[in-house]
């Protein structure tokens, strides 16, 4: 590797089985968090709640979740919402064979596989890339942590002003 280009710090949990199945709260990314997916709207004066219009690449990505959904018999989207710049997905991960009732046993890495899967449907809609390449990834250890990250995709477009990712249009 050249002196001048530096190298990605791995994000992944040291020590973690990533084989593991559970509970696993996803965000993907537009590149340059270019705000293309949808519009948050409402919020205002008159205490309008807020709620996301999907754009047209958001109607695509919202089409590919609900169908990856049934796509994977180890997997079950618990809950999602398509930002204007990235999508946030609950993302359960169960044990080849299991019920998507029965608790999580073993992952065969599933959360990079439904990601790829994801991008890939989509670009090819889209007929060109608007991912970033990484995506980020956090592994919910308890029941407390699963309400909470649920929570948060429910409330995120009221908090949109104030979100890490938020940019201005």
């Amino acid at each position: 590797m050249e002196e001048n280009k530096r190298r990605k710090e791995s994000i992944r949990l040291q020590g973690f089985d990533y084989n593991s199945a559970g509970a696993y709260f996803i965000t993907i990314c537009t590149k340059n968090r270019k705000q293309m997916l949808s519009r948050i709207v409402g919020g205002d004066a008159l205490d309008a709640p807020s709620r996301v219009i999907l754009l047209p690449y958001g109607k695509i990505a919202d089409k590919y979740i609900r169908q990856l959904n049934d796509f994977y018999d180890t997997i079950r989207v618990d809950g999602y919402v398509v930002m204007p710049n990235h999508i946030h997905i609950l993302l359960m991960v169960f044990e080849d064979g299991a019920s998507r009732t029965s608790p999580p046993t073993k992952q065969h890495s599933a959360v990079p596989r439904f990601v790829s899967t994801f991008k890939r449907f989509c670009n090819k809609e889209y007929g060109s890339n608007i991912w970033q390449r990484y995506y980020n990834d956090h592994i919910i250890r308890d029941r407390e942590g699963y309400d909470k990250h649920l929570n948060y995709i429910q409330e995120n477009p009221i908090h949109w002003q104030e979100d890490e990712l938020y940019t201005k249009a």
